[in-house]
């Protein structure tokens, strides 16, 4: 058979999807499973509905024909048994007794199947037969289907109980044995059917409590991702803004009172002014490139590496503080995450250096690697009149936090407070191999 055949054959009409229910595709099955739906439905709004109408079909399938015959069916004429004719008032109480139990027989299964089984009692005991004593078998199925479980034992002893002198009473007509076994196949029949029911309703339960909880972790994934997300591009934005409206403010300050004296410098603090907000504005498209879409974002440059830190120096440098920069080791080797944890750490040292110690200050900038550990150290001279820098009263500001978050993502630590010689100290250690789905 060809491959254009076979998928024909794979995609005709009515037949089901490859890994479907196999019974799905069927017309009939379709309609019965609508029709169980409908019931459903329907007995969730009408609760006693579906009970009277059980109990009303028992009594026209199981009641009327005896009442036709006059208090009791007739008896056949080719097995000998003989059974009690009932007047018509004991018929019809004996027939309540067995069939309007049916009425509580989901919301109180046990008592129900307790008052058929005591009419059954009294039914036999008198030697009458009767069609309604399937009700006995409609209350098993029940008490299998709503009653606890561990009842069940004690109602199916009663049911052999019950049948063991029906089988007595009619071995008259055939082998005890084969009407013993006749009885308790129809009991045994009534419990598996509800049993079946049982465990499948147990599983549709269990499916849509699963669907429910499944849902529920989508939606909190998506809340987290979503929080996650806006606390990066938090933690971005306030790296690049920060940073570069400090080194602007820093050059407008210092160009605006040098115009005074020496306009050649104010021309030139406005040259650097304009490449630092260049440099901003680069860095803005890039970060809000990488929001869109793949498909819709443009060309993006390189994340930041140690090897740029020498230019953030220089920058920096141009707004008047005194920047030494020193390493030791193969940085470059380094991972790409955390060469960009490590410039970002550097990035906001020397931004809180600018913003707190002014221009003047001296700062020293060391990147070592120890082992496996990456040491960054930023330690400025402090403000030149001595004052030391204000330390935060109640929470830290989002730059410490920020870098104390980019440290913990590769098993790392930031710690910051006042130099022993004057001054602010930053240091952190961040390990050499990034964690397991760590940034890249």
């Amino acid at each position: 058979m060809s491959s254009d055949h076979t998928a024909e054959v794979a995609a005709s009409p009515g037949q089901p999807p490859p890994g479907a229910n196999p019974l799905s595709g069927y017309p009939l099955v379709a309609r019965l499973t609508q029709f169980g739906q409908r019931m459903r439905q329907a007995d969730r709004t009408h609760r006693w509905a579906l009970d009277a109408t059980v109990t009303a079909v028992a009594f026209l399938l199981f009641c009327l024909p005896d009442l036709a015959h006059n208090g009791g069916p007739r008896e056949p004429r080719d097995l000998p048994i003989t059974f009690t004719q009932l007047p018509l008032a004991g018929t019809l109480a004996l027939q309540a007794g067995l069939v309007l139990p049916l009425l509580w027989r989901r919301r109180a299964p046990f008592a129900a199947f307790g008052l058929i089984a005591a009419v059954f009692v009294v039914q036999w005991s008198l030697g009458a037969f009767l069609r309604a004593d399937v009700a006995l078998l409609v209350a098993l199925y029940s008490v299998t289907l709503h009653g606890r479980l561990r009842y069940l034992p004690w109602t199916c002893a009663a049911v052999v109980i019950l049948l063991v002198p029906v089988a007595v009473r009619i071995s008259t007509a055939t082998f005890l044995w084969e009407a013993l076994f006749f009885l308790l196949s129809a009991a045994t029949a009534a419990g598996a059917l509800g049993f079946a029911v049982r465990i499948r309703r147990a599983q549709l339960a269990s499916l849509r409590d699963r669907a429910a909880r499944l849902e529920i972790e989508r939606d909190q994934r998506s809340k987290l991702a979503a929080a996650t997300e806006r606390t990066r591009v938090a933690r971005e934005m306030h790296d690049i803004i920060g940073h570069n409206l400090s080194v602007i403010i820093t050059l407008a300050d210092g160009g605006a009172y040098a115009a005074e004296a020496t306009p050649e410098r104010g021309t030139q603090a406005l040259r650097l002014i304009g490449d630092a907000g260049r440099q901003a504005l680069g860095e803005l498209r890039r970060m809000l490139g990488g929001l869109r879409d793949r498909a819709d974002a443009p060309e993006l440059n390189p994340q930041p590496r140690i090897a740029d830190l020498e230019t953030l120096c220089a920058r920096i440098r141009a707004a008047g503080p005194e920047v030494v920069y020193h390493t030791g080791g193969d940085l470059d080797a380094l991972d790409r995450g955390v060469q960009l944890m490590a410039y970002r750490i550097v990035q906001e040292a020397l931004t809180n250096a600018l913003k707190h110690a002014g221009s003047d200050t001296r700062t020293h900038v060391m990147l070592t690697i120890e082992g496996s550990r990456l040491r960054v150290r930023v330690q400025d001279t402090g403000r030149p009149d001595g004052t030391s820098r204000p330390e935060p009263q109640h929470e830290e500001g989002h730059g410490l936090a920020g870098m104390r978050e980019r440290a913990a993502l590769y098993g790392g630590t930031v710690s910051a407070g006042p130099a022993p010689g004057g001054g602010w100290t930053v240091q952190a250690v961040l390990d050499v191999t990034p964690l397991p789905g760590g940034p890249t």
